[in-house]
């Protein structure tokens, strides 16, 4: 990305035209992602009636955060346009805790309680982390990252597949009918993706799901009559559901916050590429604590008002690469528009009517991607014989645990709950052999690499 290709640099300041322009369509880029982790959870659980409420506070959780993380409160804050929002890497741990909870006979209220009291607790192992990031290069590689990254996603593809043919035990799984919708979605995502205009890749997503839902609505497949019965305004309660613990289901979500630490780290390094930041040196390091910090302290906010954990999204900065705008200024537009949907709980109660076939046809392409953006960082290293062990016995536990659940049958409750969630089997694994197999080497995050191809920039001005 050569210098005349920022139009507006960090410290600029557009026109409000402009600002407001840019800021849509960061939220179009993101906001499918912020608001499905939550249907899925909560259509997997059955959490339907909690959904508007849920969703509102996706919303609002993901404009404080993202002021937060552009603006910058001292050590907290990358100071970047940094879009915050619901983080995809969580869904199966948390869909372990919900199912735990709901056969130890918990109401949804009881799921919530739990769920958002771990991730609470949680949120500290993020927040901790940050202070030790350039100690943990050892076990921060692109192979442990990549690894986690496609355990993540396959161990998901399961959950986008499930509701392309209807949801979780409804009555007519697998019908004609919801498979044809499903497929359409996904055949729409597909062709827009693939165009060559790219304002309609950028839509791909919302465009599939928009015509879906309007295929379904004429199908008679929507139902909109709980938007009679919602309130006009959502306002956060902290710990509206209560709040929980227990040791065995936090260790697999602790472990999660600690990768996506490391995907944190990823992304905030290629948002400081587009915006012609340097990547190496102290300034780049404390960019990055601060970042991560803001992401640890963005998911307590989020555990607190009733959301699920934040991270920072790596699609906005496809938009900043794309439209030329770096401005600080248009973060402030992006949370500003991100809280006022927050604060309108029909826009949950929406988003809950979408059948579920087009939400399955729509997420089996996310999470299909999550898992293909695993394989990218996974091959930015040579897969040497060390490197490949260490991928294939990681992969081979993460996904053997989750093709044959009752291999932990016989363990003892609290370790199985650890060991049940493929992400954190293998994410736990690579780092193991990363550490003990001979020729570790400690990482430099691949930022030399990165480094040559933005050669002979001029950095805009940092805070």
């Amino acid at each position: 990305m050569s210098q005349h290709h920022i139009l507006y640099a960090l410290e600029d300041k557009p026109s409000f035209m402009v600002s407001l322009t840019a800021a849509v369509q960061h939220v179009l880029a993101s906001f499918i992602g912020v608001v499905t982790p939550t249907l899925i959870i909560a259509s997997a659980l059955g959490l339907q009636a909690e959904v508007p409420y849920l969703i509102s506070m996706a919303l609002l959780v993901t404009g404080i955060g993202t002021f937060i993380q552009t603006r910058g409160f001292g050590p907290v804050g990358s100071g970047l346009v940094a879009i915050q929002g619901t983080s995809f890497a969580f869904i199966s741990a948390l869909l372990m805790v919900g199912t735990t909870i709901k056969a130890r006979g918990g109401t949804n209220d009881d799921i919530l309680a739990m769920m958002f009291g771990v991730c609470f607790w949680g949120a500290f192992v993020e927040i901790i982390l940050s202070q030790f990031i350039t100690q943990l290069k050892r076990v921060i590689t692109p192979i442990t990252t990549g690894v986690v990254i496609i355990a993540i996603g396959i161990s998901l593809i399961k959950v986008g597949m499930t509701d392309l043919a209807g949801g979780f035990n409804s009555d007519d799984f697998g019908s004609v009918d919801n498979l044809n919708l499903g497929l359409t979605v996904l055949l729409v995502i597909i062709f827009f993706n693939a165009h060559r205009n790219r304002w309609l890749r950028l839509s791909a997503i919302f465009i599939g799901m928009s015509l879906g839902t309007l295929i379904a609505f004429f199908a008679g497949m929507t139902d909109f009559t709980a938007l009679t019965s919602l309130p006009v305004f959502s306002f956060p309660q902290p710990f509206k559901y209560g709040f929980n613990f227990d040791w065995s289901l936090f260790l697999p979500i602790a472990l999660i916050y600690f990768f996506t630490a490391i995907e944190t780290a990823g992304d905030l390094t290629a948002n400081s590429l587009f915006c012609q930041l340097p990547i190496r040196g102290e300034k780049y390091l404390k960019r990055i604590r601060a970042g991560i910090l803001g992401d640890g302290f963005n998911s307590l906010m989020a555990a607190i008002f009733c959301t699920f954990p934040n991270t920072t999204f790596g699609q906005n900065n496809g938009v900043i690469q794309m439209t030329g705008i770096a401005s600080r200024k248009v973060g402030y537009f992006v949370a500003a528009v991100f809280v006022v949907l927050g604060v309108f709980p029909f826009i949950g109660a929406v988003l809950q009517a979408i059948p579920k076939p087009v939400l399955g046809g729509a997420t089996l392409v996310m999470f299909a991607m999550v898992a293909v953006g695993g394989v990218k960082i996974l091959t930015s290293e040579p897969l040497t014989q060390r490197n490949s062990l260490i991928t294939a016995c990681s992969l081979g536990m993460g996904l053997g645990v989750m093709m044959v659940g009752d291999v932990l049958a016989q363990l003892p409750p609290w370790l199985a709950n650890i060991f049940v969630s493929p992400v954190t089997t293998a994410g736990l694994t690579a780092i193991v052999l990363t550490v003990v197999l001979p020729g570790s080497k400690v990482a430099d995050t691949s930022t030399d690499s990165l480094q040559s191809d933005v050669t002979k920039q001029q950095p805009c001005t940092e805070k």
